[in-house]
């Protein structure tokens, strides 16, 4: 049986968390219209390959720097280790096939702060239709695509991560901390993984067994709590000047 978040929408709750804490530096991968970046106060990369923004995206940040590239050619600039950014928050949202998403995690994790934290998105579907990996066939609604599996995937392969699953509308957000820039797993079992995964249907993985695996914790409790996961990702006083860049 599924079960969908229904928790506060996503965006709301990352723009209440950015109101609160302030980061060093922040990722984001697939922006497309700005808007869930918009109100960042810290330094700020994103990356999209089709930027289509009409609002004000730099607002109070100290420095924004914006590619419209894929996630796989932005990573492959070394644009991050150029420079020397560490970031203390990731919100990875681009292509919702599991090999992308793999792949933006661990070049993400790669660049983390200590206490720094990823939020993956839209890896909680809540019916089948949305997690066609034909993308010749997108559902006129929610798409999801088959990026579920990460959950699985993190938890076989990475156990020393700690994933916690937010109820956030209306496909979730897996907050993942622990990370460890170093830890090379994911990167030298790719080819196995996607081997073993890119053909699983949730149907036969198991429903049940995968809603099972994780209970969602509530979003709202987060934010009344004053985002307890994110504390030590967050500074004070840092990261308010902008600094130089090499292109």
């Amino acid at each position: 049986m599924f079960v969908k978040p229904s928790g506060m929408p996503y965006y709301r709750f990352l723009r209440s968390l950015h109101e609160a804490c302030l980061f060093d530096w922040y990722l984001e991968i697939g922006c497309r219209s700005g808007e869930s970046f918009a109100p960042v106060r810290s330094k700020t990369v994103a990356v999209d390959p089709f930027f289509r923004a009409e609002i004000n995206i730099i607002g109070r940040k100290p420095a924004q720097h914006v590619f419209q590239a894929t996630s796989d050619e932005f990573f492959a600039s070394g644009f991050l280790a150029r420079n020397g950014i560490r970031l203390g928050l990731a919100f990875l949202d681009g292509m919702h096939l599991v090999e992308y998403l793999l792949r933006d995690f661990m070049h993400t994790e790669a660049a983390m702060a200590p206490g720094g934290v990823i939020l993956l998105h839209d890896c909680v579907p809540y019916g089948p239709g949305m997690m066609t990996r034909d993308l010749s066939r997108l559902p006129k609604g929610s798409w999801t695509g088959d990026v579920w599996k990460m959950i699985p995937i993190l938890r076989m392969w990475r156990p020393d991560l700690t994933l916690t699953v937010l109820d956030c509308r209306s496909t979730g957000l897996v907050c993942v901390s622990g990370l460890d820039p170093d830890n090379r797993v994911l990167a030298g079992a790719y080819d196995r993984i996607v081997a073993d995964w890119v053909g699983v249907e949730l149907e036969a993985y198991g429903v049940e067994r995968f809603f099972a695996s994780f209970q969602m914790a509530s979003a709202r409790a987060e934010r009344a709590a004053g985002f307890p996961l994110f504390r030590q990702a967050a500074v004070e006083g840092v990261g308010l000047e902008p600094v130089p860049v090499t292109p």
